[in-house]
């Protein structure tokens, strides 16, 4: 068996804040699990970290070198995606894995150039666009391309532009908190009646074309906190350009249609 596995799959941003603790002596040679658990913000068991670094021990490595170890696995990974995985739902002791909640706000957070965001429903209305109208308001020049679905109810027999100026005018009256508008794109076959079916389902964020964010999650408070969700945040320019180059192309062949501004 592996030395280290419990260490190797633990996030990327776990990984980084167990080095630093060692590189600066704030955790020992063995630490206390309340220590462990502090120090990488973890909840539950952390009894696979300790077995691996009591491993570590036994072959010479502790304190600083164990900070060594634990940053040449993201050496050895350089330039390969080095994806976290991202889930909703109960907490499994044991198992550390990063919030989709957490996940979307501290994207929406860090952006500085440009954020795409695609989901198929969003609900709690202006509580879900918050962060992103804040950081939409708070730093010039930051562009922000919302893919929306919209949806025709089964009973609907309104003609394909009547719901999309009632779409209009509820997500720009009540559902978009900022006041500074972004783009919004949606999938005129949602709303056809008489054209091919088809739906804008896909869910992904991507923030200055270095990160992508990958999950079945759509922006609701269902699928944030409660039901079993699962996704992959990578930081990886190329794959994060290609997804926002898909979405772009997608615009350009006008298969996505602008929502009105007013």
């Amino acid at each position: 068996m592996a030395i280290g596995r419990h260490i190797q799959t633990l996030p990327v941003h776990r990984r980084r804040r167990l080095a630093a603790a060692f590189d600066n002596g704030t955790l020992p040679d063995r630490p206390e699990p309340e220590a462990l658990r502090s120090t990488l913000k973890l909840r539950g068991s952390v009894d696979g970290l300790l077995e691996d670094l009591d491993d570590l021990a036994r072959v010479g490595i502790t304190g600083r070198a164990v900070a060594a170890w634990v940053r040449s696995l993201d050496q050895l990974s350089a330039g390969v995606p080095s994806p976290d995985l991202v889930w909703s739902g109960p907490e499994v002791p044991g198992l550390p894995a990063r919030d989709t909640r957490r996940v979307y706000e501290e994207l929406f957070d860090s952006a500085k150039r440009s954020v795409w965001v695609s989901t198929y429903a969003y609900f709690d209305r202006p509580q879900t666009f918050a962060h992103l109208a804040q950081r939409l308001d708070s730093v010039p020049g930051l562009r922000v391309t919302i893919l929306l679905n919209i949806q025709r109810a089964r009973a609907d027999t309104s003609a394909a532009d009547q719901l999309v100026r009632r779409f209009t005018d509820r997500f720009w009256g009540t559902d978009w908190p900022g006041s500074s508008k972004p783009a919004v794109y949606y999938d005129p076959r949602s709303v056809d009646p008489s054209g091919p079916t088809g739906v804008l389902h896909a869910k992904a964020v991507v923030v200055d074309d270095e990160a992508v964010f990958i999950t079945s999650a759509n922006l609701t408070e269902a699928a944030l906190d409660r039901n079993i969700e699962l996704g992959v945040l990578i930081r990886h320019r190329v794959l994060a350009t290609s997804v926002a180059n898909h979405f772009q192309a997608l615009i350009d062949a006008q298969l996505l249609s602008p929502l009105p501004t007013s």
